[in-house]
């Protein structure tokens, strides 16, 4: 059963992109109070595993803000162009760059993930932070990042997955019961945070997104579990 943001009859995608329109405004702030800034670290153990790589030009997909275009781009000094649906998140993310001139490395777009505009093998890597969950159809999402990363390229994917072991069910009380209730508060969005862990939970982690990418065709896949499973970063290599 799919997922969506407002349950109407409108795609998933259009659900989505008006969500995050609806958000935007205090997304950064309820982002950082609601995981206490542990999703910088996140995000920097991505740029960490990225550099590897030495990527010189990076597609940052569900890029909203602009925190991992801006990551990746201080980590690496690459060239990125961040992309996503929803024009009210790219706003805040380009109100955000120019004001630490950046403007010139980061580039931000409108645009679809599933139908990207860009040619075969542009990119040296690709990157998604929380972004796939929130794809109408995953499989043709993937197949999108892998179609665009070079050969031999990787895509790099941050996302949510689940607290294992004697953690687990104290996580799930503040996903479930708290966290949507500060979201509620602050984004004045009454769906939007209840569409976070009800997204989590029906999406797959671990072993079973790893199938998932290698079925889309990707030759090699890596993950590392963060925080005791609270978030996970692929590796999926062209």
């Amino acid at each position: 059963m799919q997922v969506t943001p407002y349950n109407t009859d409108q795609s998933k995608k259009t659900q989505v992109e008006d969500m995050f329109d609806n958000i935007a405004p205090k997304y950064d702030l309820l982002n950082h109070v609601l995981s206490m800034k542990i999703d910088v670290l996140w995000r920097n153990n991505l740029v960490k595993w990225m550099r590897k790589d030495y990527p010189k030009l990076v597609l940052d997909v569900a890029t909203g803000t602009g925190d991992l275009a801006i990551a990746v781009q201080k980590g690496l000094e690459a060239e990125v162009v961040g992309l996503d649906l929803s024009q009210q998140m790219l706003n805040v993310g380009i109100d955000k760059i120019k004001k630490i001139n950046l403007s010139d490395k980061i580039t931000m777009v409108k645009g679809d993930a599933e139908n990207l505009t860009f040619e075969d093998n542009k990119f040296d890597a690709v990157s998604v932070a929380f972004g796939v969950r929130n794809f109408e159809n995953l499989e043709k999402g993937l197949a999108e990042l892998r179609r665009v990363v070079k050969e031999n390229g990787s895509v790099f994917i941050l996302e949510f997955s689940k607290v294992e072991g004697f953690l687990g069910p104290f996580y799930m009380f503040y996903f479930k019961n708290i966290l949507p209730q500060i979201g509620k508060l602050v984004s004045k969005d009454n769906r939007a945070y209840t569409y976070l862990p009800d997204s989590v939970n029906a999406f797959p982690f671990g072993e079973k997104m790893k199938q998932i990418l290698l079925d889309t065709g990707f030759k090699n896949v890596e993950y590392k579990k963060q925080s005791f499973g609270i978030a996970t970063i692929y590796k999926a290599t062209k």
